[in-house]
C-alpha cells in the first residue's frame, strides 16, 4: 500500500502561538465541502486486508460507520438535505443488500441510524436498531468485569478490551437507552466507560493504552496509540450530549477528559500534529488522530468541560489538519486501520492513505471551528 505525500498540501506553516491570517467561513466552508465529496467517492486502490472494504463507502462496517456519523452531526448543522438524502440512500441500499454479522466494529453504522429513525418514521429502521441494541445488551460476548469485548469480523478478540470499543458500540447502547426509554441500557453504556478507564488508563500520563487483555494481564505493547485516544475523547464529547449522566459520574468522566487534554498539550507538535505514538516522536505524525483531537478539545472547550486555556491547542491542530487536505479534498497522512499490536514499531510501521474515517474526523473537527470563527 503506497504512502501519500502528506506535504504536497498547500498552507500555511508555523508553530502554534504564532501569527496567522485568520481564516474565514467562506474557507472553512469550502473545505468541508471538499472533503464530504472525497470520503463519499473514496476507491480501494490496494489489495485491503480486512473481510470486507474499510475504504469504499459502499460497505458496512465500523469506517463507514464513523463517516456516517459525521455527515449526519453535518446535516443537522446545516440542514442540507442532500446530506440527508445521501445517508438514507446508504442505509436502504445496505439494508437491500443485508447487514454482516453483530459485532462491535459492524454496530457503528447503526449510531446514525437511530438518529435517521426520528428525522424519518422509517419503522424498518428502529427495527434494526432495536435488535442490534438488544444483542449489544445481552448477547454481545464479554469480558471478565462485563466489558465488550472487542469482536470484530477478523475475530472474537476474547476477554480483549479496546478503546475504540466505546465510539464503535457504547455510544449507540446509551442512545437506544435515551430513545426507547431503557434506563439499564444507559446504564451498561456507563458500565461500559468506566470498565475500560479502569484498564486502558495510563496512570502515568492520563493518556489512554489501545487494548487490554485478561488473559494475558497487560496492555499489549503499551501503546498510546494517537487514534484510540482521539476515539475515546470524540466519543465522550458525544455521548454527553446523548445521555443525561449522574453528577458524580459525569465529574469522573470530565476529570479524565481534563487530564488527557493536560498532557496531550505537552506532546503536540509546534505545527500542531500528534504522533501515531502519542509519546513516540520517531513515530509519524498521524492526521486522523489529530484532527479528532482538535474536534474533541474545541468542542469541550465549548461546552465547558475544560479551561478556555486549552483552544489554542485545538486551533493549532485544527489548522495543522487544512494542511493536509489535498486539492481533491483527500485527507492525506492517515494511517491504515490498526489493528492491537503487540509492539510499538507495528505501530510505526501502519502505512498511511485516505481512509474514510480520516475525512470524517476532519469534518466533524471543521463542522465544529464553525463555532469558533472569532477565534480562528
Amino acid at each position: 500500500m503506497p504512502n501519500e505525500d502528506s506535504s504536497a498540501v498547500a498552507g500555511e506553516t508555523g508553530g502554534w502561538g504564532m501569527t496567522r491570517a485568520r481564516l474565514d467561513r467562506e474557507e472553512i466552508e469550502g473545505n468541508i465541502a471538499k472533503v464530504i465529496a472525497s470520503m463519499q467517492s473514496l476507491e480501494v486502490g490496494f489489495e485491503e486486508d480486512t473481510p470486507v472494504s474499510i475504504v469504499s463507502m459502499k460497505e458496512w462496517d465500523w469506517s463507514q460507520g464513523v463517516g456516517l456519523f459525521s455527515l449526519y452531526l453535518y446535516y443537522k448543522e446545516t440542514n442540507n438535505r442532500d446530506t440527508l438524502r445521501y445517508l438514507t440512500d446508504w442505509f436502504d441500499d445496505r439494508l437491500r443488500e443485508g447487514l454482516p454479522r453483530k459485532t462491535v466494529n459492524t454496530m457503528c453504522p447503526l449510531l446514525t441510524l437511530s438518529y435517521l429513525y426520528e428525522e424519518t418514521r422509517n419503522p424498518e429502521y428502529l427495527v434494526v436498531c432495536e435488535e442490534w441494541a438488544s444483542y449489544a445488551v445481552d448477547e454481545m460476548p464479554r469480558t471478565q468485569e462485563f466489558g465488550m469485548a472487542h469482536g470484530t469480523l477478523d475475530g472474537a478478540n476474547e476477554n480483549e478490551l479496546r478503546d475504540e470499543t466505546l465510539y464503535m458500540a457504547v455510544l449507540f447502547v446509551g442512545r437506544m437507552g435515551v430513545l426507547l426509554k431503557r434506563e439499564h441500557y444507559v446504564q451498561e453504556s456507563v458500565r461500559q466507560f468506566l470498565v475500560h478507564l479502569k484498564y486502558l488508563t495510563d496512570s502515568e500520563t492520563g493518556l489512554f493504552f489501545h487494548g487490554w487483555s485478561f488473559a494475558r494481564r497487560d496492555n499489549f505493547a503499551r501503546a498510546l496509540w494517537g487514534r484510540g485516544n482521539a476515539w475515546y475523547m470524540a466519543g465522550l464529547v458525544d455521548y454527553l450530549d446523548i445521555v443525561d449522566l449522574p453528577l458524580g459520574t459525569e465529574m469522573f468522566l470530565l476529570g479524565s477528559l481534563e487530564q488527557q487534554v493536560r498532557k496531550l498539550t505537552e506532546l503536540q507538535e509546534k505545527n500542531g500534529m500528534w504522533h501515531t505514538l502519542l509519546d513516540d516522536p520517531s513515530s509519524y505524525e498521524e492526521t486522523s488522530a489529530t484532527a479528532g483531537l482538535a474536534y474533541g478539545i474545541l468542542k469541550a472547550v465549548r461546552m465547558g468541560y475544560i479551561s478556555e486555556d486549552y483552544r489554542d491547542s485545538g486551533v493549532s491542530a485544527m489548522r495543522a489538519v487544512l494542511r493536509r487536505i489535498d486539492g481533491g479534498g483527500r485527507v492525506q497522512g492517515v494511517s491504515y486501520g490498526t489493528r492491537i499490536g503487540l509492539t510499538k514499531q507495528f505501530y510505526r510501521d501502519i502505512p498511511q492513505c485516505p481512509m474514510p474515517y480520516g475525512q470524517s474526523m476532519t469534518l466533524l473537527m471543521l463542522v465544529e471551528s464553525l463555532r469558533h470563527m472569532d477565534e480562528l
